[in-house]
Formats: C-alpha cells, structure tokens, sequence
C-alpha cells in the first residue's frame, strides 16, 4: 500500500542482510532501512503526498501521554474474572496450547541455528513471567519471540534481548511507545519481520531432509485455510454481512469453498504439526507412528482442538472418523504391507 516507503527499505534490508552490504560506519541495515522510511514519509506529508500516514497533529497528540506511569498489581480484577471461567477457558486452552508448540518451535529453530536451549526452563520462564504480567494487568500472555537465527545473524546475543526488553520498560513507564509511533511510519520497520519470516521460513526446508518438504508444504496448508477464512470473514463484517448470510453455496458457486476453510483452519498450529507428521513417517516409511498420530488427530478433532470452532465433546465427528480411518490403514499397511525402504538417512 505504500511501496514507495516499504520496497524501498525492504531493498535496504535484503542488500545489508543477505547481500553482505556494509552501511555508513557500521550503522546496522535495520537502522538504516527505518531511518531512510522516516525521511521519505516525513518529506512525503510536507509535499502533501502522505504516503506513511505522517502528521504533526499526531506528534502533538502523543506528546500527551508523557509521564511516569508504574504499574500496579491488578489481583482484584484477575480473581474478579473466575466467574467467566467457563467462557475463557474455550479461548484459553487453545492459546495456551498454541503457545507451547511456538515456544518448542523456537527452541528448535534456535537448535537449529546453533543455540540449545533446556525446553523445561525455557517453558517454565515463559509461563511464570505470563503469570507475573497477568497479576499486574497484562492481558497479554508473553512468549519465545521467533526469528531467533534471524536476530543471530542481524548480530543480535543475550544483550540484545536484554536491551530491548529494558528500552520497552523504559518507554512504557514514560509513556513514549505513542510519540515512537508517530514519528517512525510503521512500513519503514514491517520489512525486518518479512526478512525474519523470510529466514525462518526457508530454514524449514534448509534444516531438514529434503524428502522432507512435502510434509513441510502440507503443515502449512492449515494456517493458510485458516489465513483465508480470516479475510473473507473480516471483508464480509466491514460490509455488514458474514458467510452464513451470504449463503454457502452463494459463495460456493464463485469458488470461495468457505466451509472447506473453516474445517481445514480450526485449531491451525495443531493441524498443521499433525498433519506434518503424519507425512513426515509415511515419508519415512515408519508408517505404525504415523498411524499412531492420525489417532492423536482424531482425539483432538473429537474434543475440539483441530478442525472445529469450540471445544467440546463430539465436534467435527466427520473429520474425527476421517482421522481415524487413516490411522487403520497405515496402522494395516505398516504391518502387512511390502514397504519399499526409504532413502532418508536414518537418525533424521
């Protein structure tokens, strides 16, 4: 949407991080990239173009928010919240469940990189700082930030990590994060997470056996059903109408297989890692585990964590039974099938 501000420094970006570029006295590519995008957008509003969204009325309204502002405990209100327990519990439970497979996620990506970290300390961190946060008005849960090859090869160590999270404390507490945001347009800083998903999403294919990456292609289809049905259920709500309103086969008729979407895209990061898995030890020809995990499928699919829109008892019985009919087969076909072996070497 604005390419003039975010080709530019994601070119900035690529040149400095994957084409070895050396900026003016070792100033970091990232730097340079929202520098350069702040220059433009700025010279943009005085020319009446606009493109960043840059204005003084902004800067002037964020100056407001100056002030030192610690924050206090909010048990009240936490404990207060029980009485939607139930409600919550159907948000929270995939969350919580989405937010350990990232966090194991990136501690393999970081192992990946080089870096080894124990899972359990990393996992109980992550949980016990959450929990902190919560009792102090956090609503938002923390995690293992992904990239981490990405931050590795930026130069990033332990120091950065500790660094911004006191620079982010610092501009909490003083109330700055508005001011920041009204200066610096957010696409001049966009393109440093497309180069980390960039990073990471070519160590997926890099970091494993190359017969692997069908598996890997088909983890992603999930999240992209999921990604999909997001859109056309956000364009249908700004027109005041939703799919259901609209009709199915309405949109069926014009290639939007909605319901297709909805099914594949319930509980995403868990069908995804199913799904990859399953293909991974059919491509292994290890076909007893990848049996033994499409019976897993259908556990989660039946109580409401793949495939569905609420958890509970009995959901999505079709794609459950689907699971499980695929569990019977490999299940057979591993122990009575001739099996040609494969050609993956063996420990991967």
């Amino acid at each position: 949407m604005t390419p003039v501000v975010g080709v530019v420094c994601f070119a900035i970006i690529l040149a400095g991080w994957f084409g070895g570029v050396n900026y003016f006295k070792g100033i970091p590519a990232g730097l340079v990239a929202i520098a350069v995008g702040t220059i433009i957008a700025w010279s943009s509003t005085a020319l009446g173009l606009n493109y960043g969204g840059m204005s003084l009325s902004n800067v002037t309204a964020a100056l407001s928010n100056f002030g030192f502002s610690l924050p206090i405990p909010a048990i009240g209100h936490v404990f207060s919240g029980f009485e939607f327990l139930g409600v919550i519990l159907v948000t929270a439970i995939p969350f919580g469940v989405y937010d350990l497979v990232e966090a194991m996620d990136n501690v393999e990506s970081a192992a990946a990189g080089g870096d080894s970290f124990p899972t359990t300390r990393v996992l109980t961190a992550d949980g016990v700082v959450s929990l902190i946060g919560c009792l102090m008005g956090n609503p938002f849960i923390n995690a293992v930030y992904i990239g981490h090859p990405g931050w590795k090869s930026m130069g990033g160590r332990i120091g950065y990590s500790a660094a911004t999270g006191v620079v982010v404390l610092l501009l909490s507490w003083l109330g700055i994060i508005a001011l920041m945001a009204s200066l610096i347009p957010v696409v001049a800083i966009s393109p440093i997470l497309l180069y980390i998903g960039m990073l990471i999403g070519a160590q997926a294919f890099q970091e494993t056996p190359k017969d692997h990456a069908p598996a890997i292609v088909l983890a992603f289809t999930p999240h992209l059903a999921a990604w999909g049905k997001l859109q056309i259920d956000n364009a249908l709500g700004a027109a005041g109408t939703n799919a259901v309103a609209v009709g199915l086969d309405k949109l069926g008729s014009v290639g939007v297989l909605y319901h297709g979407l909805e099914v594949l895209g319930g509980g995403a990061i868990l069908g995804g890692l199913m799904l990859g898995a399953i293909a991974s030890f059919i491509i292994e020809r290890k076909l007893i585990a990848a049996s033994q995990f499409a019976l897993a499928a259908a556990v989660l699919t039946f109580v409401g964590l793949m495939h569905g829109e609420s958890i509970g008892f009995a959901q999505s019985l079709t794609v459950s039974f689907s699971y499980l009919s695929v569990a019977v087969i490999l299940f057979l076909s591993g122990k009575y099938a001739k099996i040609t072996p494969a050609t993956i070497p063996a420990g991967h």
